[in-house]
């Protein structure tokens, strides 16, 4: 189940006369590019922003701009109820609250890490007397603290914990619960991520193509790419809805057969272009051993359970 998104720093300055004092405190540990970005937005909206880094010099430029530097994570977590970590891995939060008291606590771990590394952070967490949340940050730091630009978080794990903080937790960025497995903010955004990787897979090849032709300006070649991507965009839709139903076969329009036939031909351009296939081998590998597995008339969403083996 999952939460609509909700906008980051209006929300939360609309509400900011219902504050009381301690709602309008933040702990940040983490003063990366991210983390930097965070803090910002908060102070804007008028928070009581608390920050440590581990290499101190990196606070300076907060604190000129009214953020508290403590001098130790035992501080910074001493000084408000809500604590959110923007660290380097999930072995960096182990090492920086080693042996600090977290009993009361709402710690929201934005730090990048996998499914299973959030859920045991859940229960350390917990036997810490601490409410958890994690968090996947669909966002670059300049999106921060702009409604405008579309960046969001992805936060999974205690849903009283995310009610009782959402408008502080919009302020810099849009807020979408997806669930109290708190391995599921991960998981969205490492899938995100993956159809990401996935296009720029598909675009560096196309360019790759191309590059070897002077009569093609890639900033001409540019715009045709972005389109057809974008026209195909709402196979996504198909695909869910065909893994839904279980149904492969009904209104397929291009079945793994005929595409499978087609792979010579991609290979071959490739071939007398000088371009690699690795970028695309990996899928018409799999396309052929579904085909050979009788599913010539299926459509591309039987790959998904094919990839699962």
């Amino acid at each position: 189940m999952t939460e609509n998104l909700t906008n980051s720093a209006l929300t939360s300055k609309n509400n900011t006369g219902t504050k009381s004092g301690t709602d309008r405190k933040v702990t940040l540990l983490g003063l990366g590019a991210m983390g930097g970005a965070l803090a910002r937005a908060w102070l804007a909206a008028g928070y009581d922003v608390t920050v440590w880094n581990r290499t101190p010099a990196r606070a300076t430029a907060l604190a000129e701009e009214g953020a508290r530097v403590a001098s130790s994570v035992a501080e910074a977590v001493a000084a408000g109820p809500l604590i959110v970590t923007v660290l380097l891995d999930d072995a960096s939060v182990a090492s920086a609250l080693d042996g600090v008291d977290l009993n009361g606590k709402d710690l929201v771990d934005l730090t990048t890490g996998t499914p299973g590394s959030a859920r045991a952070r859940a229960k350390w967490a917990a036997g810490r007397g601490a409410r958890f949340l994690d968090g996947g940050i669909m966002a670059v730091p300049p999106m921060v603290g702009v409604p405008e630009a579309g960046g969001y978080v992805f936060y999974s794990g205690s849903r009283d914990l995310f009610d009782a903080r959402r408008d502080t937790l919009a302020v810099p960025l849009g807020t979408h619960f997806v669930g109290t497995d708190a391995g599921f903010a991960a998981l969205h955004d490492i899938a995100l991520l993956s159809g990401m990787y996935g296009m720029f897979a598909g675009v560096t090849h196309a360019f790759a193509l191309i590059r070897g032709e002077q009569d093609i300006k890639p900033s001409e070649f540019a715009p045709l790419l972005a389109g057809w991507l974008g026209a195909m965009s709402g196979m996504v839709h198909d695909t869910a809805a065909r893994l839904e139903s279980g149904d492969y076969t009904t209104g397929v329009v291009s079945g793994l057969g005929m595409q499978a036939a087609g792979v010579p031909t991609f290979t071959g351009t490739a071939e007398q272009y000088g371009v690699s296939t690795e970028l695309l081998a990996p899928v018409f590998a799999l396309m052929r051993r579904r085909v050979a597995e009788g599913g010539g008339a299926m459509d591309t969403a039987a790959l998904v359970d094919a990839l699962r083996g």
